[in-house]
């Protein structure tokens, strides 16, 4: 069609049905927007239909208002409804009027763990007129003047945004949002409401991904990132000033007419700084939503990260706005399954800061806090700054709530890892309230988290002592053999370890232990009785005795075989025979029963063995490997010749590798690195190598900026 058959635009509205909105209080009008260019003969050169909605929310509707005279008021105000739709009006009302709000708590709390709260509306928003989609030029119009102006034309374009359905529409206003963009980066100093309205603008539209390539193209992450870095430090200014004016350690005294004076000036300026603060605070929390949603894809992530994401929000957690807090402790938890960016967290002292926020009232931000630390708590380091910092305590203090109980021992259990920290909860109420939930159990079995944290804890002496205090170990021996929880014999054999009084204790469950000791028994369970028995090293026990009456020898020497059971059960059996040896008349007995040479049979399979552990990821496990094989290789000349081989293929593994690839194909051109393609190793871990482009922006207008925009600041 050319430009000069065009005559004029006919639009036509049709209305459609009316709904109940499915979670707030509003009803939904459909209509259908037939638009038609005309031609010079007034016939229709170009026709497009849209369905459309309207949303009218009823926000003073309650169990009071008068259905009727509402359901006329928005008849009169909508002319999308027919006056003949009345009756139905009325009764969409009735329905909303008593429709329940839904109780399902499980689904609140996993909705609450998904992402922080929405955006709210927030001061400074407040408008006397209706924003209207057909009036957007003029709000583009107010772009180009003054400060509040502009800030007037941002808010009504706003309220368009928080619109998802005026989301298509405005994509498709290049003057309007290139208008946007420009004004905040030119003016956002000039103002905080002007530079948080905007944004939030963009962040309606990042809120869905087929939108981000319009946020790249203006590259508004990287200007957010900017004005938050600003913003922090214009913070610390403010500190500075206000503890000037302030002597905040020094009062003064009411009686000085003065000082008075000087009061009433101090108070002025502490009014500004919190009027100040509040409305930073809401830029802050707009522009680190935008970035959250931005994050989503994590080559965004990783340009965020190289220009100091982690520093900033770290440096926010010193703020006291809950949901603030609740948004930036959220994008660290997000960040923190990254190495580096824990790494960055570590060496801000991000832990220190947490713990002032464990326990707070804030249910949102105590359970994203302590998933957070759940995160952080993988590394050593940063668990033992958690015991440091105090957090143990306060950790403990949070099992008897059912809400928090999962995940603080998930954390605990981490904690107990290291030795060190082991000690610490003896000066807890921990292992008293784990001995309770333990026995509450009854019939189910325990929770893994559960009794892995107490095993851990009852390899520490000064704990074992609490957990057999009273009748706790009876009671623990009492449920591992009724329920042959081989778990729970774990903690057990965890407790016989230590010596002293505790392995006393033990004399009364021998002849118990002993009785589980059988092919028809479970071995894993086996295995933990067998350890048991092998740790009670106390003078008072007669092994000769319990040897006879449990007919332990032929189960024993049937077991050290090579290839009889589980290397961990040979071990055992190989423990116990040590332990029952040190009794005279024992050793004479197993002597004479020949497992003496089935121990000699299995320490010839031990070098072999030991070549294998040479390998092994725990580098303590090599060391002794080595040092052992070098004995070995000292007295037997055929062991030393293959251990000698062993080391020597180990040492040159990857040459002999790179050789033998080269022998199966000699046509292989590129051995040393120099490939063409100048392919090398990331520089982190999570790297965007190798990850597909970026797909098309939906709708088409913004689809070709992916490929302009590539460089470092395009995001």
């Amino acid at each position: 069609m050319q430009a000069d058959e065009a005559q004029y635009l006919k639009r036509k509205v049709k209305p459609g049905n009316i709904d109940v909105h499915p979670t707030e209080k509003a009803i939904v009008v459909h209509y259908e927007v037939e638009a038609s260019i005309l031609g010079e003969k007034g016939a229709a050169v170009h026709e497009e239909r849209k369905e459309c909605q309207k949303i009218i929310r009823l926000k003073s509707l309650n169990a009071s208002t008068d259905v009727s005279s509402l359901a006329r008021k928005v008849v009169e105000e909508c002319k999308l409804i027919h006056p003949s739709k009345l009756a139905e009006v009325e009764h969409l009302l009735f329905y909303l009027q008593n429709r329940k709000k839904p109780s399902s708590r499980g689904a609140e709390n996993k909705n609450k763990l998904l992402k922080p709260r929405e955006l709210t509306p927030f001061e400074g928003m407040e408008l006397d007129e209706e924003a209207n989609i057909n009036k957007i030029d003029e709000y583009v119009e107010l772009l180009y003047e003054n400060i509040p102006e502009k800030i007037r034309g941002s808010t009504l374009i706003l309220h368009l945004a928080r619109n998802p359905d005026n989301l298509e529409e405005l994509l498709q206003n290049e003057t309007a949002l290139g208008a946007l963009a420009r004004v905040l980066r030119e003016d956002w100093k000039q103002s905080v409401e002007l530079a948080t309205t905007i944004i939030y603008v963009f962040f309606c539209f990042s809120s869905f991904s087929q939108f981000h390539g319009l946020i790249t193209h203006y590259k508004i992450g990287a200007l957010s990132m900017n004005i938050i870095e600003h913003e922090l430090k214009r913070y610390d200014l403010w500190q500075d000033e206000l503890e000037k004016k302030i002597l905040l350690n020094n009062p003064l005294r009411d009686e000085d007419p003065d000082n008075l004076t000087l009061r009433k000036d101090h108070e002025k300026a502490y009014k500004k700084y919190q009027s100040l603060l509040v409305k930073q605070e809401q830029l802050l929390r707009v522009s680190l939503y935008l970035l959250l949603n931005l994050a989503e894809d994590t080559r965004t992530e990783l340009k965020m990260r190289n220009k100091n994401i982690v520093h900033l929000l770290v440096k926010t957690l010193d703020r006291d706005n809950e949901e603030l807090l609740v948004l930036v402790v959220s994008f660290l938890k997000k960040l923190s399954i990254f190495l580096e960016n824990k790494n960055d967290m570590a060496e801000m002292d991000t832990v220190e800061k947490l713990a002032r926020l464990i326990p707070c009232e804030h249910e949102d931000l105590m359970n994203v806090t302590l998933r957070l630390l759940l995160n952080l708590s993988f590394d050593t380091g940063l668990r033992c700054k958690m015991v440091q910092v105090g957090l143990l305590p306060k950790l403990t203090a949070l099992l008897g709530s059912e809400g928090y109980k999962q995940i603080v021992m998930c954390i605990l259990y981490h904690i107990s890892i290291d030795d060190r920290s082991k000690a610490m909860f003896a000066y807890t109420d921990c292992i008293p309230q784990l001995m309770k939930m333990l026995f509450e159990h009854g019939e189910e079995r325990i929770d893994s988290e559960l009794i892995s944290f107490c095993i851990n804890l009852a390899a520490n002496k000064r704990n074992a002592h609490i957990i057999c205090e009273g009748n706790g170990l009876k009671m623990l021996m009492k449920r591992a053999l009724k329920f042959k929880d081989p778990l729970l014999m774990k903690m057990i054999r965890n407790i016989s370890q230590h010596d002293g009084p505790l392995k006393q204790l033990f004399l009364d469950y021998v002849g118990d232990l002993a009785a589980q000791i059988g092919p028809e028994e479970d071995e894993e369970f086996v295995i933990e009785c067998l350890g048991t028995l092998a740790n009670l090293t106390i003078a008072d026990l007669d092994w000769e005795l319990l040897l006879r009456e449990y007919n332990l020898v032929p189960y024993l020497k049937d077991h050290l075989k090579p290839a009889s059971a589980e290397d961990d059960l040979i071990l055992e059996v190989v423990i116990m025979i040590g332990t029952v040896s040190m009794d005279d008349s024992c050793a004479v007995m197993l002597a004479k029963s020949g497992i003496i040479p089935a121990l000699i049979d299995l320490l010839n399979e031990a070098p072999a063995y030991l070549i294998d552990l040479m390998h092994d990821k725990n580098t303590e496990i090599r060391k002794v490997c080595d040092n052992t094989l070098d004995i070995i290789a000292e007295y037997d000349e055929e062991w030393g010749r293959k251990i000698q081989s062993e080391k020597f293929r180990w040492h040159n593994s990857q040459w002999l590798e790179m050789v033998e690839s080269r022998q199966m194909d000699e046509g292989e051109p590129y051995l040393y690195g120099d490939d063409p393609e100048g392919l090398e190793q990331a520089d982190l871990f999570y790297s965007t190598d190798g990850m597909p482009p970026e797909g098309g922006l939906s709708p088409d207008p913004y689809s070709q900026f992916h490929a302009q925009n590539g460089d470092f600041n395009g995001w």
